[in-house]
């Protein structure tokens, strides 16, 4: 699949748009030392990674913009796509590719006539009705869960659970990224039911080695496509 103009989506919304199918969540609390996020990202890059969210919500604007410059020249380097979580002002600010939004977050559709086809845009969603939400309102792909139980997502409620990927799958064209609890032993099943692809952040970062461990995982998802 063509890759877009640097800093511009394409603006085409469905499963063309989007060329990754392992889309790499950052959190920097769960690597020893939070000060090498970067390198811990240019490793997983390395590995083959070719989407990244930069999600670090505890950061001032300052601070956040400052990292975000830093992870565009990186994803650059490596021919990646930059996602910005929440904040489209910044991601549009470092000429990333896109935003990825929260239920929280500026409704989509407010985001979409803003940003026009400047930006991709994510959206995180726990079930279908938000899921057609995100896809009425103009979202690129979604991502869908807690699909397993995970600590990081364990806020968010139960795990939705492969019946409500399949469910949702089924009802939306947009990609869906499964993610809560996404490990290599549960790539096939969450493939088979209607995933595009694995959205993952504590697998890759709690990893003792995660160039090898992001080299398994992308070999695991070819296999599935």
């Amino acid at each position: 699949m063509k890759k877009g103009v640097r800093g511009q989506g394409s603006g085409v919304r469905g499963k063309n748009a989007i060329d990754f199918r392992f889309y790499l969540i950052t959190d920097r609390k769960l690597i020893p030392n939070p000060q090498f996020l970067i390198p811990a990202v240019a490793r997983a890059l390395k590995g083959g990674v070719k989407a990244v969210q930069l999600r670090e919500k505890d950061l001032n604007t300052r601070e956040l913009l400052k990292l975000a410059y830093k992870m565009r020249t990186l994803t650059d380097k490596y021919k990646a796509k930059l996602f910005i979580n929440d904040r489209f002002d910044i991601a549009l600010a470092v000429g990333a590719d896109g935003v990825h939004l929260t239920q929280n977050s500026i409704p989509v559709h407010a985001v979409r006539n803003t940003v026009k086809k400047k930006l991709l845009i994510g959206v995180s969603t726990h079930s279908l009705k938000e899921a057609k939400e995100a896809e009425k309102g103009g979202a690129d792909f979604i991502t869908l869960g807690p699909l397993y139980t995970t600590p990081s997502k364990r806020k968010y409620g139960k795990p939705v659970g492969l019946d409500t990927l399949r469910t949702v799958s089924g009802r939306i064209k947009i990609p869906i990224f499964a993610i809560g609890g996404i490990k290599g032993d549960k790539i096939n099943d969450v493939m088979e039911q209607g995933a595009y692809g694995a959205a993952m952040i504590s697998e890759i970062f709690g990893a003792d080695n995660i160039q090898r461990k992001t080299m398994e995982l992308m070999e695991i998802l070819r296999n599935k496509v």
